[in-house]
């Protein structure tokens, strides 16, 4: 069983409710996320998904969304990948105004 990092807070630490959580990432050109909740916003160069292990940011370029489905919670991707990042945050909440305006 893998360790919990002990800075990482209890709630956080916690399976949370929901399908299991899987990211799948292939030549970081094709991704395959499950555990999805609910598509936050997305361009080419951004994707932000809520996920039942937090908010996840999929950063690149020419970023597409092949298939979705909220009802088995799977996201499919087609682009290049530069960046995963995993928030705890609300997306809406953690951006500042002028990044909200300028999407």
């Amino acid at each position: 069983m893998a360790a919990k990092g002990p800075d990482m807070p209890e709630e956080v630490r916690r399976r949370r409710p929901g399908p299991q959580h899987r990211l799948v990432l292939v030549d970081r050109e094709s991704m395959t996320v499950e555990g999805v909740m609910n598509v936050e916003s997305f361009d080419d160069e951004e994707i932000v998904l809520e996920t039942n292990a937090g908010v996840l940011t999929v950063a690149g370029h020419d970023l597409h969304i092949r298939q979705l489905s909220l009802e088995e919670g799977v996201i499919e991707i087609d682009g290049y990948v530069e960046s995963c990042d995993y928030s705890d945050e609300n997306p809406t909440r953690s951006r500042g105004i002028l990044a909200r305006l300028f999407r």
